[in-house]
């Protein structure tokens, strides 16, 4: 007699994996607004909402835009008609508001889908406008964002900081943004040519807008004198497309980053992606992100400690900033799995 036990198997298993290859062709795909601002001057829809947007894609999830018009609360508020035309005349599953203002708008359309919130910072905290303001306040964003909770199936934050705001623990998840290490990577060639950068000069790059008060470029104004002495350039070509920074993070010697208020700095991953060396204040969850990375240096609010890391920075060869956001899980793909199961779950 022939022993047909692993021919069994075999069978049983092949009959499983064509099961399962089924259910991923018939699952019902999630139809999910986005509700953000659209108040950028540059932009439809921020950056890395677009991204995480298109990411979702892959997860079979159809992801719509809606852009709320005007600005503090009368602003949002009268978007309020657009949005509830918006639901009647589609079908959504779910409704992804980021910014606890734009959240606030979908709750007072009393749409019959779930809310998921993601809080971006700013309504976590409050908006920080110089160093002795750099701790958690209490304003009417705070406020607004402990009141809604109660009325949203879900809450995100992108990094522990900005999660300390949320009582409802239940609701809770910590998700920072991902990357798309595809777009953002180290790249063999230089675009110093095509930027209009001179290929003997050592540049550290600031990306961030020189005008928001946030962002802390007085600091780096600070530094530049000093630098420029030591043969260093500083460069801050904001506003510029999103996919030229891909060029920039491969054309510099470092990034600097020295914000007073962040959650999780997308432009600190993009240059982890990309391998491109930094020098970063410690907000949001920047120290979790760096880590003792090589390549890497967290600096005080003072200008001395921001130029001494610089200078340190640039002597420095190596750079693991790629293998360490890998290791951390915070490739686009990745995240987008877990941002779907946060979706699945508010469904329930």
């Amino acid at each position: 007699m022939y022993d047909t036990s692993s021919q069994s198997t075999q069978v049983t298993m092949a009959s499983i994996n064509e099961l399962t290859q089924e259910d991923n062709r018939t699952e019902k795909k999630l139809k999910v607004l986005f509700v953000s601002s659209g108040n950028l001057k540059n932009f439809d829809v921020a950056p890395f909402i677009k991204v995480q947007g298109d990411s979702l894609l892959n997860e079979n999830i159809d992801v719509t835009y809606f852009r709320v018009i005007g600005k503090g609360i009368r602003g949002y508020v009268s978007n309020i008609k657009r949005l509830k035309e918006t639901l009647k005349n589609n079908k959504f599953d779910l409704i992804h508001a980021h910014f606890t203002l734009s959240a606030w708008v979908a709750v007072l359309c009393q749409p019959k889908v779930p809310i998921v919130l993601s809080l971006m910072g700013t309504d976590a905290y409050g908006r920080v406008e110089k160093l002795s303001q750099a701790k958690p306040s209490l304003n009417y964003l705070t406020i607004l964002t402990l009141m809604i909770q109660p009325f949203v199936k879900r809450v995100i934050s992108k990094s522990p900081n900005i999660e300390k705001v949320v009582w409802q623990k239940k609701k809770s998840h910590i998700l920072p943004n991902g990357v798309n290490i595809d777009s953002f990577s180290p790249s063999k060639s230089s675009f110093r040519n095509e930027l209009d950068l001179k290929e003997n000069v050592q540049y550290v790059l600031f990306l961030g807008n020189p005008n928001d008060p946030r962002k802390n470029y007085d600091l780096v104004k600070k530094a530049t004198p000093i630098l420029k002495a030591k043969g260093i350039e500083v460069l801050a070509p904001y506003p510029i497309a999103h996919k030229k920074i891909y060029k920039y993070l491969n054309s510099v010697d470092v990034l600097v980053m020295c914000s007073l208020q962040e959650g999780s700095p997308n432009v600190v991953k993009e240059a982890m992606a990309c391998n491109c060396k930094g020098v970063f204040t410690e907000v949001g969850d920047v120290r979790y992100l760096v880590d003792s990375t090589k390549g890497y240096r967290i600096t005080g609010f003072d200008t001395e400690d921001l130029v001494n890391n610089i200078v340190n920075l640039l002597e420095e060869k190596e750079c693991h900033g790629r293998s360490r956001l890998l290791e951390l899980g915070l490739d686009l793909p990745n995240v987008a799995k877990k941002l779907k199961e946060i979706y699945l779950k508010a469904l329930k």
